[in-house]
C-alpha cells in the first residue's frame, strides 16, 4: 500500500528558532516515517519583498543546514529548494486562469499586506495562494502541515482543485487536507513574556537553533518575570507560566516539578529557575548547534543532498506536467 504524500514549505526568512523548531521541523522528522514528504524552501514566495540576491542565496543555505541538523533525512524525503523546479511556474500560470480576483483580493493576507505596505501591492501577493497551491499539488499532496494563519489560503487550494477537476471532468488532483500530529497548536512564547516566539519582535526575544551558550544564557536570563508569589497555590499570570511552557520543552519532569512546588510553596527564586532553564536549553541545542556548523563548512555534500532533492522532487512534478497538459488539451503536433 502506498504511503499519502506530505507537502511543506518555509519562506527562507533567516535562522529558525525554537518555536519553528517544535512547531514545524520535529513533525517533518516525524513526517518522513510515515509519509512520502516533500519539504521545500520556498524562495520563489520570497521575491514579494525584493530581497537582496546574496541574502537570499545565503538564507535558502541556512534553511537547508538547520533541517538536516534537526533530524530531516535526505534518504527519507525529497528535500529541495522551490525554484529547482521549472514546472512549478507553468502550473503556477495555468492555475492563475482557475483563480479570480475578487476572491484573491478578498484573502485576508493581501487584505493585510495592503494595509501594512501599500507601496508593495504586487501581483504576487495577490496571487499568493495559487502559487502555495501548486506547491502542494504538483506533487499531488493528500495532507498539508498548516497553522490557523494558513486555513484560509489552504480552504483555496481545495476551491482551486474542484474547479479545475469540475471543469475538466476529471478526478485528477486530490483535495488537500490540513493535519497535525498534535490536537493543540504549538506556540512557543517569546522571552519579552508576550506573544510567541518571532523574528519580528526582535533577536532577544527569540531563542535560535544556532545561538552559542553564552549568548542563549544571557536571552534566557534577560526573560521577563515578576515578583514572586506572595499566596500559596495561587495561579500562574501569563509571563510565569510561559517560563514553565518552555522548561516543559527541554527539561526533565523531577526539575518542572521541583519549581512548580516551589511556586505553590511561595519560595520560587525566578533567577534559580532561569539558570536551570538556561542550562537545560544549552544541553538540547547543542547537538544540533554542533551540527549547523558541521554542515554550515561541507558546501560539496549540500550541493548533493539539493541536486538528489530537486532530482525527486522534479519526477514528481514532470508527471503532474504531463498530465494536466494533455486534460487541458495542450498538446505537441
Amino acid at each position: 500500500m502506498s504511503k499519502e504524500i506530505v507537502v511543506s514549505g518555509v519562506r527562507p526568512t533567516g535562522r529558525q528558532h525554537i518555536g519553528n523548531y517544535f512547531g514545524a521541523v520535529v513533525n517533518f522528522v516525524k513526517m518522513q516515517e510515515l509519509y512520502n514528504g516533500y519539504f521545500f524552501v520556498a524562495d520563489y514566495h520570497s521575491l514579494t519583498t525584493h530581497p537582496e540576491a546574496a541574502d537570499l542565496r545565503a538564507k535558502v543555505k541556512q534553511i537547508v543546514v538547520e533541517y538536516l541538523a534537526c533530524g530531516v533525512d535526505p534518504n527519507k524525503c525529497a528535500l529541495f529548494v522551490q525554484s529547482d523546479l521549472p514546472q512549478i511556474p507553468e502550473l503556477y500560470l495555468i492555475f492563475n486562469m482557475f483563480s479570480y480576483l475578487g476572491e484573491l483580493e478578498r484573502e485576508a493576507t493581501f487584505k493585510e499586506k495592503v494595509r501594512d505596505q501599500p507601496n508593495n501591492v504586487n501581483a504576487g501577493l495577490l496571487t499568493y495562494p495559487v502559487l502555495m497551491t501548486v506547491d502542494i499539488i504538483i506533487h499531488k499532496a493528500h495532507k498539508v502541515p498548516v497553522g490557523k494563519d494558513q486555513q484560509q489560503h489552504l480552504e483555496m487550494s481545495r476551491d482551486f482543485v474542484r474547479r479545475f477537476n469540475n471543469l475538466y471532468k476529471v478526478d485528477y488532483f486530490p483535495e488537500p487536507q490540513a493535519f497535525s500530529f498534535s490536537n493543540d497548536l504549538v506556540s512557543i512564547p517569546s522571552l519579552d513574556g508576550e506573544g510567541k516566539m518571532s523574528k519580528s519582535k526582535g533577536e532577544q526575544t527569540c531563542i535560535y537553533l544556532s545561538d552559542e551558550p553564552e549568548v542563549l544564557r544571557k536571552k534566557v536570563m534577560r526573560a521577563v518575570t515578576e515578583t514572586g508569589p506572595t499566596i500559596p497555590n495561587s495561579p500562574k499570570s501569563l509571563v510565569i507560566q510561559n517560563l514553565f511552557d518552555l522548561m516543559k520543552l527541554v527539561s526533565s519532569p523531577e526539575t518542572i516539578q521541583f519549581f512548580d512546588e516551589r511556586y505553590n510553596d511561595c519560595t520560587i527564586r525566578y533567577g534559580d529557575m532561569k539558570k536551570q532553564l538556561a542550562e537545560d536549553m544549552v544541553t538540547f541545542l547543542t547537538p544540533i548547534r554542533e551540527k549547523i556548523i558541521e554542515l554550515n563548512a561541507n558546501d560539496k555534500m549540500l550541493s548533493q543532498i539539493i541536486g538528489d532533492g530537486g532530482q525527486k522532487a522534479r519526477a514528481s512534478a514532470a508527471q503532474t506536467i504531463k498530465d494536466v497538459r494533455e486534460i487541458i488539451g495542450i498538446k505537441s503536433f
